[in-house]
């Protein structure tokens, strides 16, 4: 079922974020979430992490997407609305539950997915996202959207598949650009999958047509080779259709890009501290969001991109000093009082 709240509650998005909303329970430093302790359980999912990231820096976006009718879904929905997240397209499901992803971190902060929790017998809410519901608010989203953002988490199950795709061609109707982060996630399609291991020929062919779609693709270097057998963003984009914005990424190591015909090689900061890297790459697309949409009437020069992007690595940085994905978000101010510190703040 769709929340009952109206959609003339929310204000109208800028941009639609897509996809999974889950809690991530982390194991201690060094330690297995599944049995040892103290966890820490903090709200996450890449689209969901974007949507608050947005709203923190003050953007008006959305939240579409499904979530179990239990004490998950309700912290999400009040921590949203707290965030001023639009979601009048978040679903309830009454039969299953929100998905809780076991994340186990080695002693430097670095996580892995380990695995699933909570599934009665019938999957997960996620799983389940209903295009009939959909439908019924898709249009009152629409009046002021840019950008539609999702990964390929909802392509592996036939559910969340069909209506992501129906989001992803009705927007291109609408002429809103696409945002993916491929976000490649094994146990995801398959909980028995290496968390390590790279699609088969079946995952790599459904995504692959979708990645045509991108006006904006995130891709970590792994995922690159993986994909593409190749690291160059430059080369990416011009094996694409839609010759998109590319940013390939590599943990703590320089990130690569290429934005509106131009490219480069940028050291990321170093966190102040970090306690956890979960959400790192997710406050980095929501960033790069939120440059876009501020330079999104007028050219877009070297000078312009390059501070996009060192505006986007510092949202990433910051999210580093604290557990999970969404409460170390920052704000702004934040973000452009630590790139000032580090000589060069932008407005």
């Amino acid at each position: 079922m769709i929340m009952s709240n109206s959609s003339t509650d929310f204000n109208a998005p800028k941009v639609i974020c897509i996809g999974e909303a889950l809690l991530d329970r982390l194991g201690p430093l060094g330690g297995d979430p599944k049995c040892d302790k103290p966890v820490e359980d903090c709200l996450g999912g890449a689209p969901a992490n974007v949507a608050c990231g947005l709203a923190n820096l003050g953007n008006d976006a959305a939240f579409i997407g499904r979530l179990g009718d239990d004490t998950i879904g309700e912290s999400f929905q009040g921590l949203m609305q707290e965030r001023g997240v639009n979601v009048s397209g978040l679903q309830i499901d009454s039969f299953r539950p929100s998905r809780v992803v076991l994340v186990r971190r080695d002693l430097t902060g670095e996580r892995c997915f380990e695995g699933f929790y909570g599934d009665k017998g019938d999957g997960f809410a996620d799983q389940a996202f209903e295009l009939s519901d959909l439908k019924k608010v898709w249009s009152s989203l629409l009046q002021k959207v840019s950008w539609l953002m999702l990964g390929t988490i909802p392509l592996a199950s036939s559910a969340s598949e069909e209506a992501s795709l129906w989001i992803v061609n009705q927007a291109l109707k609408s002429k809103i650009k696409i945002a993916i982060d491929i976000n490649w996630r094994p146990t995801f399609w398959d909980p028995i999958n290496d968390p390590n291991s790279g699609p088969n020929n079946f995952q790599f062919n459904k995504i692959t047509d979708f990645l045509e779609k991108a006006s904006l693709l995130k891709l970590a270097k792994e995922e690159a080779i993986w994909f593409f057998n190749c690291q160059d963003p430059t080369l990416i984009s011009r094996s694409l259709p839609k010759r998109p914005s590319v940013i390939v990424t590599d943990g703590s190591r320089p990130l690569r890009w290429a934005i509106n015909g131009f490219d480069g090689e940028m050291e990321v900061f170093s966190p102040r501290s970090v306690v956890d890297t979960t959400g790192a790459g997710d406050a980095f697309s929501a960033g790069l969001l939120h440059q876009l949409l501020l330079h999104s009437e007028g050219p877009l020069d070297e000078t312009a991109a390059v501070a996009m992007v060192r505006f986007a690595a510092a949202c990433g940085a910051l999210v580093c000093g604290g557990p999970g994905a969404i409460d170390p978000q920052p704000t702004f101010e934040e973000v452009n009082n630590f790139l000032y510190a580090a000589k060069g703040g932008i407005n």
